[in-house]
């Protein structure tokens, strides 16, 4: 089975160069990127549908889709919806991208809102990050079905035979928090899951739950203050090895630990996040994407058709009255 893979080739605040280099290191016989760009751009072999306009990371998402239908993030999400393609990869506007999946590929029967999943590399193994960034604003519906395809997300592409689930808020009590983690608590607490009460943002990295449940806004900021501190700390670790001879010898000694570390840690080694609760594969990639990032953001896309995941959300979410439209909110920014 060969995946095609639509990419946003100027998605991104390095496209297209490092996204056409990206699509090429991820090209195998068993997937196959669809490049949407401007006619001319070189593909290095690869298909290119040639498209004539482009959405910038700073315009409004509804007006930019719905006055932009030629440009290259638009018409990569719709082959998804068309059938042209089997998932999409996009590393430009992350409110556009929302956008156009819900004009284009549109949610799934009874889903509320699609919700961004990133995978944490936490020290007891991957965690699953729901809510990152498509939703700032939320209720706690929605933050109970983030966790229920949080759940089958962990289940079908992590193998984590039953996950524990745990809410983000400012302390452990199940009193602590705002009234939207507080509502969202007593949902969670009677659902069907194994829900392990709140966690802090001090132990997402030490890998307490196998699914965190946020909303979008709370979400997102985590997320980058995670990356921030990782990068922050890793910089500084290199500047110390090589500060003096005797810490240089030291570095070498640790070299082969801290590759590993770095490797685990590096935001570029997931690549993005998929943005559940579609009919269709979304994927969406950091605004700051190199090409292996997007490379593996790929491979996730690829991954998630393999494992056919959308059909096993269709399959397993809970069936709840839809909201009237849509319609996409307020979104928080990954970019």
């Amino acid at each position: 089975m060969t995946v095609r893979v639509a990419v946003d080739a100027l998605g991104g605040d390095h496209a297209p160069d490092e996204v056409v280099a990206g699509a090429v290191v991820a090209a195998s016989e068993t997937l196959a990127p669809v490049l949407f760009g401007p006619a001319g751009l070189d593909a290095h072999g690869l298909e290119l549908v040639a498209c004539s306009e482009t959405i910038g990371m700073g315009e409004k998402p509804a007006e930019a889709v719905r006055g932009k239908p030629d440009s290259s993030l638009v018409r990569a999400v719709r082959a998804v919806g068309d059938g042209e393609a089997d998932a999409v990869v996009s590393a430009g506007n992350t409110g556009a991208t929302l956008a156009a999946s819900l004009l284009h590929v549109r949610r799934l029967r009874g889903v509320h809102r699609p919700g961004i999943a990133i995978v944490i590399p936490s020290r007891r193994g991957p965690t699953v990050l729901i809510d990152a960034g498509a939703n700032a604003d939320a209720r706690p519906e929605h933050l109970l079905q983030f966790a229920h395809m949080g759940v089958v997300f962990a289940q079908e592409l992590l193998d984590v035979p039953e996950p524990a689930v745990r809410l983000l808020s400012i302390g452990e009590e199940p009193e602590k928090g705002n009234q939207l983690t507080l509502e969202a608590h007593a949902l969670l607490a009677e659902a069907d899951l194994r829900f392990e009460g709140n966690t802090e943002g001090r132990s997402l990295l030490e890998g307490e739950a196998d699914v965190v449940v946020c909303d979008g806004f709370t979400g997102n900021v985590a997320l980058k203050t995670l990356e921030g501190t990782i990068r922050s700390v890793l910089g500084a670790l290199r500047d110390e090895v090589s500060a003096s001879s005797r810490a240089r010898l030291g570095g070498l000694l640790i070299r082969p630990a801290a590759r590993g570390l770095r490797a685990r840690l590096d935001p570029d080694t997931y690549g993005g996040g998929y943005l559940l609760g579609l009919r269709g594969l979304v994927v969406i990639a950091h605004g700051s994407s190199s090409r292996t990032a997007i490379a593996n953001a790929m491979r996730m896309a690829a991954r998630g058709v393999e494992h056919r995941l959308v059909e096993r959300l269709a399959a397993r979410l809970p069936t709840e009255r839809r909201e009237p439209a849509d319609v996409p909110g307020e979104t928080a920014d990954r970019s």
